[in-house]
């Protein structure tokens, strides 16, 4: 599975924004991801002869970051928040009825190879709890219907926008891109914090907080 020149090029763009060539690591393993979908063994030896690393390094950066795959994902990816106050307001639930609409468990992918599913301990989004990610974009105040709901758009080819974030769910590829700093235009789309993200601001600021 050999990069393209095009591919090569944009690597090479990729680590020259960095004064360390290091320093690119992170968003060279993205734009691996958006190439094949997960972590290969050749992204991993060509992210190291670019950044002039061992391998062991990318492979040890690769695996430490749970955002990146060592397998092929769906092209949907839903990590379902099972942490302390999402599992009290029913991740659980919400993980489990998934669970079992798709016939999968964590870590795991349907047939189809459309949707993946994981158990996420923190979605860092308590404030909408309970809180579901696809492809690292928020889908808040969740019910076991409502995930039920997402899952089968995104299986037909028509998920759902995000709550927060851009108006259309992009694909776990195209959204890699973007993590990899590769920008999709989509940046201003969306509400990115709701009130509940900010209440605690407005109240300091009634209380006279500057």
């Amino acid at each position: 599975m050999a990069f393209t020149t095009e591919q090569l090029a944009v690597m090479d763009s990729i680590v020259a924004r960095y004064p360390r060539k290091r320093s690119a690591i992170m968003p060279l393993l993205h734009f691996v991801q958006s190439v094949y979908g997960y972590v290969t063994k050749d992204g991993i030896e060509t992210i190291s002869e670019k950044i002039e690393v061992e391998a062991a390094e990318v492979t040890a950066v690769s695996t430490f970051y749970t955002q990146y795959k060592s397998e092929p994902v769906g092209e949907y990816h839903v990590g379902v928040c099972i942490n302390t106050l999402c599992a009290v307001m029913g991740g659980d639930a919400i993980y489990d009825s998934v669970s079992n609409h798709l016939g999968i468990g964590n870590h795991e992918t349907t047939k189809d190879g459309k949707v993946s599913l994981e158990r996420i301990e923190c979605n860092a989004a308590c404030d909408y709890a309970p809180v579901v990610m696809v492809n690292w974009e928020f889908f808040d105040n969740q019910t076991p219907q409502s995930v039920r709901d997402l899952v089968d758009g995104a299986r037909n080819g028509n998920p759902p926008a995000p709550t927060r974030g851009p108006k259309t769910l992009r694909t776990w590829k195209q959204n890699s891109e973007v993590l990899a700093g590769l920008s999709d235009g989509l940046a201003n789309e969306g509400v990115s914090a709701g009130e509940p993200s900010k209440l605690g601001l407005k109240i300091a600021k009634e209380g006279g907080a500057k």
